[in-house]
């Protein structure tokens, strides 16, 4: 039997699912999930250039009147706003005494420090130096070269996204005992949808896994999947998962409902816990479109539906994030 397709679209976007079967007899899928298959899409993942880009935050969390804090590989990072809405980004210890930038307050555009006062409006200064920042209208980016230890980009790999003005955007953080890599290798396991998230997803089938001359080509793994809505209600979409770099996975939906719309997973490290433990903070992007007419009540509804789409995504990473950290725990308490 050919491998079900979404169904096109019709006037209303839910179609009435088969009647269900039980979480048990749904069809194995561990052989199709091959360790080597996800380690070598990983691999491929890993060999891709990041620039050292680094996601610290959702665009709306940095604000022109006091910084955002972020840690990233053991590195304190501050990103605030100048007057005009630019990102400014740089180290998080104040170069006089070293106090905590990010409790410090911004007044047009420069950062005081709430110390003794030394003032930074982002230009070099006692040897506290900029970071590149980028906005990329979702997310904010920091580049640390000497972190990622790669040849710097100009800008960070961002994927193509829907136009904004027409899309609703919502980003989710966790944060997980577990490595970039483990976050990404859970999201090149598209296998594990039905099974572990039936609260989610029914008639999940890999049609294309990557180096076949099909749908998802040689970079992604290509799935058909009905995302639930309540009871048999369900929407049928083709989503195709690609890794633009080393510590982003994109699902794009190709077919279906949403066309076009997409969900990005990030992971940056974040350092080590009090015992040595990796931490690595997985902030999902969820870009929203649809050229129904009702979509455009959607985004008058934005600031409303935005805790919902955060809840979904947080019940989802609850899961997934044990997989990562069981998947570290495994990879850190084995040998070498």
């Amino acid at each position: 039997m050919s491998p079900r397709r979404p169904a096109g679209r019709g006037r209303y976007p839910l179609s009435l699912s088969p009647r269900p079967v039980a979480w048990e007899h749904q069809r194995p899928t561990w052989r199709e999930a091959r360790p080597a298959l996800i380690a070598e899409a990983l691999k491929r993942a890993q060999s891709r250039p990041s620039g050292n880009w680094y996601v610290v935050a959702a665009s709306r969390h940095v604000r022109d009147d006091r910084p955002l804090g972020r840690t990233v590989d053991g590195r304190e990072v501050v990103v605030w706003r100048t007057s005009d809405g630019q990102p400014v980004a740089g180290p998080g210890a104040c170069p006089h005494l070293g106090a905590p930038l990010r409790d410090s307050p911004v007044r047009c555009g420069t950062l005081v420090c709430h110390w003794h006062g030394l003032s930074l409006n982002g230009s070099p200064f006692a040897g506290w130096k900029p970071l590149p920042a980028h906005d990329d209208g979702v997310l904010v980016w920091v580049r640390l070269d000497q972190v990622g230890g790669e040849t710097p980009l100009p800008e960070p790999v961002v994927p193509a996204r829907p136009a904004l003005p027409g899309a609703v955007e919502a980003v989710y953080t966790a944060v997980g005992v577990c490595e970039p890599e483990d976050v990404v290798a859970n999201r090149l396991d598209p296998w594990h949808g039905a099974w572990f998230h039936p609260y989610s997803f029914v008639d999940l089938t890999v049609v294309d896994v990557p180096g076949q001359d099909a749908a998802g080509g040689d970079e992604g793994f290509a799935v058909d999947v009905s995302f639930k809505v309540a009871g048999r209600l369900v929407v049928p979409v083709r989503a195709v998962f690609t890794a633009p770099e080393p510590r982003t996975v994109v699902m794009h939906i190709t077919e279906g409902e949403g066309k076009g719309s997409l969900v990005e997973t990030h992971a940056t490290p974040l350092g080590v816990d009090e015992r040595g433990r990796p931490r690595t903070a997985v902030i999902e992007a969820v870009v929203a479109a649809s050229d129904r007419r009702g979509f455009a009540l959607a985004r008058r509804l934005a600031p409303m539906l935005r805790p919902a789409m955060r809840a979904a995504a947080g019940r989802l990473w609850r899961d997934d994030l044990a997989y990562a950290e069981r998947r570290w725990h495994l990879r850190s308490s084995t040998p070498s």
